[in-house]
């Protein structure tokens, strides 16, 4: 869990940057029960299978498992339940507008402590293609190359 200016990263989605363009993203406050909170605190978070819909003018995310606190007993609460995202009406309604057109989807990319608050950071996403995703892995690979071949003209 890395810190800077009071943010703590428990889960990351690299998953969601492999599969979608990121057009735009929003924080949100995740609603959690206090075990919920003490298990984040521990580090144990998954959102690599998680989704959001709108649902009725709220936004909710889906398969975000939070493993049960060890010391919770009866106040543990099932790890896939859904969970309700906590946004402002004017950012929901641009989400629903935008996810109307088509190829648009919701996506969680991080799960973090801002202060002493969870957030969870969505993106509006529009899904890659085959083509685009081979594309991105020969970027990076020529970019690793010139790097390497930089590091090696300057030490030598």
């Amino acid at each position: 869990m890395s810190k800077t200016k009071g943010v703590s990263l428990i889960a990351n989605n690299k998953k969601a940057y492999h599969d979608y363009f990121i057009e735009e993203t929003f924080e949100a406050g995740l609603a959690l029960v206090g075990t919920e909170v003490k298990s984040l605190r521990q580090g144990q978070c998954s959102i690599k299978e998680s989704f959001v819909r709108v649902e009725d003018g709220e936004v909710f995310v889906y398969q975000m498992h939070i493993p049960p606190y060890e010391k919770g007993n009866i106040f543990n609460k099932d790890p896939l339940r859904v969970r309700k995202l906590l946004l402002h009406k004017r950012e929901i309604n641009r989400l629903i507008g935008q996810q109307q057109q088509k190829g648009y989807t919701i996506v969680p990319l991080k799960v973090y402590f801002k202060d002493s608050r969870v957030k969870i950071e969505i993106g509006l996403a529009r899904g890659k293609k085959l083509y685009d995703k081979r594309d991105d892995i020969a970027k990076r690979d020529t970019k690793r190359e010139a790097e390497r071949e930089f590091k090696i003209r300057n030490l030598g």
